[in-house]
């Protein structure tokens, strides 16, 4: 979306030919790819952890942390997994996603003409959508998780689904 918002505003005369079905179809390839291998290494950590006793998740959404919770033997290596994983995955996504706004705002004080307010209203609503869903990433799992708030990540989710724009 980042992309398509800085040729669309840098390059308005080449954007299809820029921002092709081909990319388009790369693109999404790529995000359901990421995603995939996230969610089965992920998953596949999680359920090598030994659970017993209580087995009532209190959970609010389809998450690791509520079920890692109930685990009685949660081994550091899995906490470097879950670490490893925020990081890459936040970091990438925050430097995939803001780099191109910085071409924007570049492209746009280089334009210096009367529609650069709306051009600037063009990309703010998906950039306070990324800024709310990633600062409230941050927020909820940099924590151990023997540590983790199901209250505080409540407060988070219902914030982003209240104050999000889209």
């Amino acid at each position: 979306m980042a992309y398509d918002c800085y040729e669309a505003i840098s390059n308005p005369l080449l954007y299809a030919q820029a921002m092709s079905r081909r990319l388009g179809i790369c693109l999404v390839i790529y995000s359901y790819t990421g995603g995939f291998v996230n969610a089965v290494i992920l998953s596949s950590n999680t359920f090598t952890l030994g659970f017993c006793g209580n087995d009532i998740i209190d959970y609010f959404f389809c998450d690791a942390p509520p079920p890692v919770k109930l685990a009685y033997d949660v081994k550091e290596s899995y906490q470097n997994v879950l670490y490893f994983l925020l990081a890459s995955d936040v970091i990438t996504h925050t430097a995939l996603t803001l780099t191109p706004y910085l071409f924007i705002i570049a492209a746009i004080l280089g334009i210096c003409s009367t529609q650069t307010p709306q051009s600037l209203l063009t990309c703010s609503s998906h950039l306070i959508s990324v800024s709310l869903y990633y600062g409230s990433i941050l927020y909820i799992y940099p924590h151990p998780s023997s540590s983790f708030s199901l209250e505080r990540t409540k407060w988070c989710l219902h914030f982003i689904l209240c104050c999000s724009p889209c």
